[in-house]
């Protein structure tokens, strides 16, 4: 089974690092999207039956929230990762400060 590759590109503009995280990196942050994306077919569903606005609302603040903390998980591997390469002496594939734009672009 082809592992599923999570990469942190450029975006948004103005970043030149790169650093791809496997599944095993991941799986957290992969798990907490998989719920989202099942929330988010729920939300779509409710509309589209013509449910409350409250219950809509806030299943809808419950898939954004999921997909914050799943963003906050990978920006935190990342820079678990750089902070192993830095301590085994190689370059890490992203400096702190592109990883700060990261995660304050999360924010």
């Amino acid at each position: 089974m082809e592992e599923a590759r999570i990469c942190l590109l450029g975006y948004p503009w103005g970043y030149s690092g790169r650093m791809e995280l496997n599944q095993s990196m991941v799986g957290d942050a992969l798990t907490r999207l998989k719920r989202a994306h099942g929330q988010l077919a729920g939300v779509i569903a409710m509309i589209e039956a013509g449910e409350d606005c409250t219950k809509v609302l806030t299943q809808l603040a419950a898939v954004s929230k999921a997909l914050d903390r799943a963003g906050f998980k990978i920006v935190a591997t990342g820079l678990r990762h750089c902070q192993d390469s830095e301590r085994r002496g190689d370059e890490p594939p992203m400096s702190v400060t592109e990883l700060e734009k990261l995660f304050l672009a999360l924010a």
